[in-house]
């Protein structure tokens, strides 16, 4: 059976936006919350500013690798894209229904602390916090039912917001804080070597989102250059914003001061602002989260749009707009988000399928390898320097995360496994409801990339 006509995405993004929806995935409440943690297990100052150089270096190292992904592949769809390339069709419906359902919880938990945090800022909201969730979330669906222009403006409005506001805390800190008093001696919550390793994975996951703009490859202008121009910009930016951050709280705080806070740039705020500190961090936690709202929706709506397109769903999902939005991927995909948000279950969702998010960094950086070999003789416009030691340290370091993810958290990686488990026959069945057997679509120069750019 012969697919129907492949429905066409825009091309109509740029640098501006890419960077804008790494920043506006990727920072959130984590950098507000992890500090904290972190101080706990190192409260020494050098060794917390360390860790958070060291998650940057990994992230650095990613962004390497991916973007030789993100320009010999350019589909949306973000890490879906190359585990179904690389290792078949099971391997992506796995990659892309974890990271479809997990964007859609995380929209849920977002939703939900937007709510909370604007009830204590503005009375009307106070006690009307899943009216405000589902309010945020299906707002932000339908501003982007208009067209990806909609959609990527506002991103890179509230990604700006963002920016700047942190920019401004930090510098705040720096220039009106008062003289820092001394502080008392903290022991650490664990053994140097596991406090290590607990730290670095908090920093790891508040780094998580700075592959954003891969979920937008075909529709990114002159994607050779400008996807690994997004990446290394919007992975540079996070590093300093983060660094900012952590350097600015050691400025205000002493390390016992941060060490087990659930909010330390609350504190930090508190003591440069005074009163006006509490609000001022939940105005910027819920300026934060508006742009992390858009980035989900968009990326969301990418990996169920590519997926139907590959034939694992629907094929009317691959339905796209005159504005070029994915209307019934983005339908779709907003629904899911308002039923986690009525029945309460974005926490344990997210929680179970962190065990995926670990795993499919593992997959990507091992798919640089095999795509290495069997698509030796396609065009390169991006090489990973220093191959094949740059790719093989950063999927080193996610074997070690993904073994520390496990021992961390048995209870939840034993469950993902069970869905694992689970997924194969919803896969074959999926697939034979809906699906063909899209092989021209795995070759170079097929469907899946005929869809894409316009080179």
């Amino acid at each position: 059976m012969m697919p129907p006509q492949r429905a066409r995405l825009q091309q109509a993004l740029g640098v501006v936006f890419g960077v804008a929806v790494i920043i506006g995935n990727t920072i959130g409440s984590g950098i507000l919350r992890t500090p904290g943690d972190v101080a706990a297990q190192l409260p020494n100052g050098w060794l917390f500013i360390g860790v958070w150089l060291l998650g940057g270096a990994y992230v650095l190292l990613g962004a390497l690798c991916l973007a030789e992904l993100g320009t010999l592949l350019p589909h949306s769809g973000g890490q879906y894209v190359f585990a179904r390339r690389a290792f078949g069709e099971y391997a992506g419906f796995i990659v892309g229904w974890s990271d479809w359902i997990s964007t859609c919880g995380t929209t849920a938990a977002v939703s939900m602390v937007i709510a909370e945090y604007s009830g204590s800022l503005i009375p009307g909201f106070a006690g009307r916090a899943m009216a405000v969730a589902l309010s945020v979330t299906i707002g932000f669906a339908l501003l982007q039912w208009r067209g990806i222009r909609w959609g990527s403006r506002t991103q890179e409005i509230t990604g700006l917001l963002k920016t700047l506001a942190f920019v401004v805390i930090v510098a705040a800190c720096f220039l009106v804080a008062p003289q820092r008093s001394g502080g008392t001696t903290v022991r650490a919550a664990s053994t140097p070597l596991v406090g290590l390793v607990i730290a670095l994975q908090a920093v790891l996951y508040t780094y998580d989102g700075w592959a954003g703009v891969l979920y937008f490859s075909e529709e990114v202008r002159d994607g050779a250059r400008n996807i690994p121009r997004s990446l290394f910009a919007g992975v540079f930016s996070i590093i300093a914003i983060y660094l900012g951050v952590n350097l600015a709280l050691l400025y205000v705080l002493p390390i016992s001061r941060i060490a087990g806070q659930n909010l330390a740039l609350g504190a930090a705020a508190a003591a440069v602002f005074g009163w006006w500190g509490d609000p001022i961090v939940r105005g910027l936690m819920v300026v934060s989260m508006l742009s992390a709202i858009n980035a989900d929706h968009l990326m969301a709506t990418r990996v169920l749009f590519a997926m139907s397109r590959d034939g694992l769903v629907n094929r009317k999902v691959t339905f796209v707009n005159p504005g070029g939005t994915p209307t019934v991927a983005l339908a779709l995909s907003a629904a899911v988000s308002v039923v986690f948000i009525l029945s309460g279950t974005f926490d344990q969702v997210i929680a179970v399928l962190a065990f995926f998010f670990v795993a499919n960094y593992t997959l990507s950086f091992t798919a640089l390898f095999v795509l290495r070999r069997t698509l030796r003789n396609e065009p390169r416009p991006y090489r990973v320097p220093g191959y094949p030691w740059t790719p093989a340290l950063a999927l080193t370091g996610s074997i070690v995360f993904l073994g520390g993810a496990i021992a961390g958290d048995t209870r939840r990686s034993i469950y993902a496994l069970a869905l694992l488990a689970a997924s194969y026959p919803a896969y074959r069945l999926l697939r034979s409801e809906h699906g063909y057997s899209s092989n021209e679509n795995s070759r170079p120069g097929g469907p899946g990339r005929e869809s894409g750019s316009q080179r």
